[in-house]
């Protein structure tokens, strides 16, 4: 157990809210109010997977994979779709490879990255990989449109009551709309360290909580069956049906997969272990601070991001209250956070 008090420790020097390691059902280790609700950021996506997964079908209320957009009456505006866009599936949605370069609600920065993969022109559906708020805010759309449902309410019934999660409510489901970029909304979630922690268990136990079937053993297979190349390497190699799927050099075992939001919080889901990792940070200061220096300022995400980073850099600047409590968790640092969880297990 030392190894494992050492990752706490570690944690404690971050800006760390909650640290939540649950391993063959119990919790091996802990840090901060596994209770508390806070905005999870891009965890989002794995959790709108779940729910495509649970109503993916042929017929009346369910979600055709291979449905097209132009089938499903899905286009855009102010800048509409072209008929070869319109040509990408849901599958290609969910896999991220739909190939169309579009402004997103919520997307904070990510439209540099996105360009460079898909460039400004059209691309053929399921030829390019690309991280992409824009494919996530229409599978929303698609969701609450064929199902009749909204993501809250989808959620609440078809997870959060039959896992047994003490903390969720529907209400903790907010959306964020920016009608003059897109009609589509990113659908924002709430949650509580020890209810993502069940989340993962449900991916853990191969789609079964307390003996009842909620997502179907299929769909949790096809992340590490139909992973697509990142480029990236390491915790974020591989990309599949909205969860991250690392590379073996991070010293998680083969079929480990993961869900990441803004500040490195995250959900890891280890088969191998029998273990579910929960990491939290409230990031509410410090996106006012960056939303600031980007309205205020008139400086790029980017550059706002590697300003903030840098002014905690040193004994100095770690002494403030944002930078003990509130900074943005660096990658490296992440990545250190992990290969102690990796040693402790060896």
């Amino acid at each position: 157990m030392a190894g494992l008090a050492e990752v706490v420790a570690y944690a404690k020097t971050l800006s760390t809210d909650t640290l939540l390691i649950v391993s063959h059902g119990k919790a091996v280790a802990s840090l901060g109010d596994a209770s508390q609700r806070y905005n999870v950021h891009s965890i989002r996506k794995a959790l709108l997977s779940a729910l495509v997964g649970q109503h993916a079908g042929k017929g009346p209320k369910r979600i055709d994979l291979d449905a097209t957009l132009t089938q499903l009456g899905i286009d855009d505006s102010p800048d509409p779709l072209t008929p070869r866009q319109k040509q990408a599936t849901v599958r290609h949605l969910i896999r991220s490879v739909s190939g169309i370069n579009h402004r997103a609600a919520a997307e904070q920065g990510q439209r540099e990255e996105r360009t460079r993969r898909l460039g400004i022109g059209e691309n053929e559906p399921g030829s390019k990989w690309a991280y992409n708020n824009w494919d996530y805010n229409v599978l929303t759309t698609i969701f609450e449109r064929r199902t009749g449902l909204s993501i809250g309410a989808a959620f609440t019934a078809g997870v959060a009551i039959p896992a047994g999660m003490a903390d969720f409510a529907a209400a903790d489901v907010s959306y964020v709309a920016a009608p003059r970029v897109s009609r589509h909304r990113a659908a924002m979630f709430r949650m509580s360290g020890r209810d993502l922690a069940l989340f993962g268990r449900l991916y853990l136990n191969g789609g079964v909580v307390n003996g009842k079937r909620l997502l179907s053993r299929s769909w949790i297979d096809r992340i590490a069956a139909e992973a697509t190349g990142t480029g990236m390497g390491g915790l974020r190699a591989g990309h599949s049906y909205l969860w991250w799927v690392p590379s073996p050099d991070t010293g998680l075992p083969a079929g480990s997969f993961w869900a990441l939001g803004l500040g490195h919080q995250a959900v890891i889901v280890v088969p191998a272990w029998h273990t579910v990792i929960v990491h939290q940070a409230d990031m509410t200061v410090f996106m006012r601070r960056f939303l600031g220096l980007i309205g205020e300022r008139g400086m790029a995400p980017k550059a706002a991001l590697e300003s903030l980073a840098l002014s905690c850099l040193g004994d100095a600047g770690r002494t403030s209250d944002f930078c003990r409590n509130d900074r943005f968790v660096l990658r490296r640092e992440f990545r250190r956070l992990i290969s102690l969880v990796v040693a402790a297990r060896r």
